[in-house]
């Protein structure tokens, strides 16, 4: 995996899966509803997944598919899951909406933090809401009360306040799942690691864009901001990168684990112009991606939609550091322009693994075999990971498939 990753010649093409979702555990019999909510379950999948098909890395834990309960006890409504809103046989979805008003740009630059308790907290958390009111009122001088005489009293009518005792409670049990949820996921990854499985990624950060289309503004909203509001756009995204590369680097450190996995929404074709991307995508994209790397960390991005037009744009990375996974791509065009940039991981169509035939499965593995394997830099996988519907003997047949073509 390593060399691969580096543009170094490995024995052999190496084969994984980026993420994991659901496909796992519906193999198992296990419904999405327990998956989420039982992770202990949905870990033990993983892990036989990754032993029966023999992957040469395991995916990574709760950033691919977090727990139920813990959106369960805050409330929270940019998510819905199979035993809350859907069904238990559906997989997760995102709400997306506009959190974020056009109009309130300036507020949030001017006060990043206050803005977030304020408004965003209350209306992305029914848990949090129940204490808008509160977090709407500016706390009163601390110094004056900080004594022995006073500090007991105050302390007690703060907590005391309506609804405060209520999101002590939930804090409290969000402290326990966050615990319990942690242990489960380190007890996967020594097991993997101890069997001989890494894991190539443990941590994942966003692009400025993407965060603030994503989680602030909705894709309608960030599509008209191009339009009626760019200046106010452009200096969201300058003042949200800096920490899009920290939370990266802070959760690489803590995870001991250089890969950071970067999913890219809205600067594929179709979402925005080539004109648009030069301006409101690539420069934050760049920045990002060499904050990583002179951190010391290997980016992951992972190019969802067609990249094909922003090929161009790739090559200005520096050679062998970075790891592509690509979604929609011209095979052909990639390999002639990033071919000696980075590494190629994908891209064996999601649709070909839940209705196709394990030998057209085999079939697309040569070709990108063919295409990308003289040079080293190319790990085979679907379009996105693993899809849930995927066909078990499907999955089977990437890997005998690079064992029977992607010898060096």
């Amino acid at each position: 995996m390593d060399d691969a990753m580096h543009l170094r010649k490995p024995d052999r093409v190496p084969v994984a899966p980026l993420t994991v979702h659901f496909y796992p555990t519906r193999v198992r019999g296990i419904s999405n509803r327990d998956a989420m909510y039982q992770p202990e379950k949905t870990f033990q999948a993983w892990a036989q997944a990754v032993v029966r098909h023999n992957w040469d890395a395991a995916p990574s834990g709760i950033a691919s598919l977090p727990p139920a309960r813990p959106l369960e006890i805050l409330g929270l409504k940019q998510f819905q899951w199979p035993g809350g809103d859907l069904a238990d046989s559906m997989p997760f979805q995102w709400v997306e909406a506009e959190y974020m008003k056009q109009d309130e740009y300036d507020e949030m630059l001017a006060d990043p933090n206050g803005f977030t308790i304020r408004k965003l907290w209350p209306r992305i958390s029914t848990t949090l809401a129940t204490v808008s009111g509160m977090i709407q009122t500016a706390l009163p001088p601390l110094l004056p009360v900080s004594h022995a005489h006073t500090l007991p009293s105050f302390l007690a009518s703060f907590i005391s306040q309506s609804g405060m005792e209520g999101l002590f409670s939930k804090a409290l049990e969000l402290a326990e799942e966050h615990r319990k949820n942690r242990r489960i996921a380190s007890g996967y990854v020594i097991e993997m690691m101890n069997r001989g499985f890494p894991i190539h990624w443990a941590t994942a950060t966003v692009h400025a864009f993407d965060y603030i289309s994503d989680f602030l503004r909705g894709l309608k909203g960030t599509s008209l901001d191009m339009y009626r509001v760019p200046d106010k756009l452009l200096a969201a995204i300058d003042e949200l990168t800096p920490h899009m590369t920290g939370a990266g680097v802070t959760g690489a450190e803590r995870a001991k684990n250089k890969g950071v996995f970067v999913p890219l929404h809205r600067g594929a074709a179709g979402f925005m112009s080539d004109k648009q991307f030069a301006k409101f995508y690539w420069p934050g994209f760049k920045a990002l991606i060499w904050g990583l790397i002179d951190a010391g960390l290997t980016p992951i991005p992972f190019f969802e939609g067609d990249y094909t037009p922003r090929l161009e744009y790739l090559r200005e990375l520096p050679p062998g550091k970075v790891v592509g996974h690509f979604d929609q791509v011209d095979r052909k065009r990639a390999k002639r322009l990033i071919g000696d940039v980075m590494c190629f991981w994908g891209n064996v169509p999601a649709a070909l693994m839940v209705t196709g035939t394990p030998q057209q499965v085999k079939d697309q593995v040569k070709e990108l075999i063919d295409t990308f394997g003289d040079n080293g830099g190319l790990i085979v996988d679907s379009t996105m990971g693993i899809p849930d519907e995927s066909k078990e003997e499907n999955v089977q047949a990437l890997t005998d498939a690079v064992h029977e073509y992607g010898a060096a």
